[in-house]
């Protein structure tokens, strides 16, 4: 059985942190630069979060921690940045990511957010199948050397008016 909830039990923000570094290292094989990117990411969270504008969410299923994803603030021109989507390998292909998707797009459509922007990889197929199917477009491609690998950073968009 799996759940959507909000975060905020102790050891969230800890399992976000180590999910993805262990994740992203077996399956990818980034390095450790990667989970200090998602570090500062649930730090400047925690610290700065605005409840009205900002939330975050933890996918259970048979109550372990199985997901997350977060919804902040870009801070320009009335737009909400979706971070840091996961699924655990244990959970995919049962909708535990596109539910965690549409939780954060309706949350910043509440929120009163225009639009919604995030940033991925071009080696994260599943998650783009998700953003796509929701109506997420891709705006821009751009190649990097991130996190021990040759990758195209690519951001995707959507309008939530």
């Amino acid at each position: 059985m799996e759940m959507i909830r909000e975060l905020g039990q102790p050891g969230d923000l800890g399992w976000v942190i180590k999910a993805h570094g262990e994740m992203y290292a077996a399956e990818y094989g980034w390095d450790t630069t990667f989970e200090a990117l998602v570090a500062r990411i649930v730090a400047d969270y925690a610290q700065d979060r605005d409840p009205a504008r900002e939330n975050a969410w933890i996918a259970e299923v048979d109550g372990e921690r199985a997901g997350c994803v977060f919804c902040v603030d870009g801070r320009e021109d009335d737009t909400a940045v979706l971070r840091i989507l996961l699924v655990d390998p244990a959970a995919r292909g049962h909708g535990v990511g596109g539910e965690l998707v549409d939780t954060c797009v309706e949350f910043a459509r509440k929120a009163g957010y225009q639009r919604m922007r995030l940033w991925t990889n071009d080696p994260l197929v599943a998650a783009r199948r998700v953003y796509l199917k929701r109506g997420f477009r891709l705006t821009a491609e751009e190649p990097h050397h991130s996190f021990g690998a040759d990758l195209i950073g690519q951001t995707y968009e959507l309008d939530l008016r």
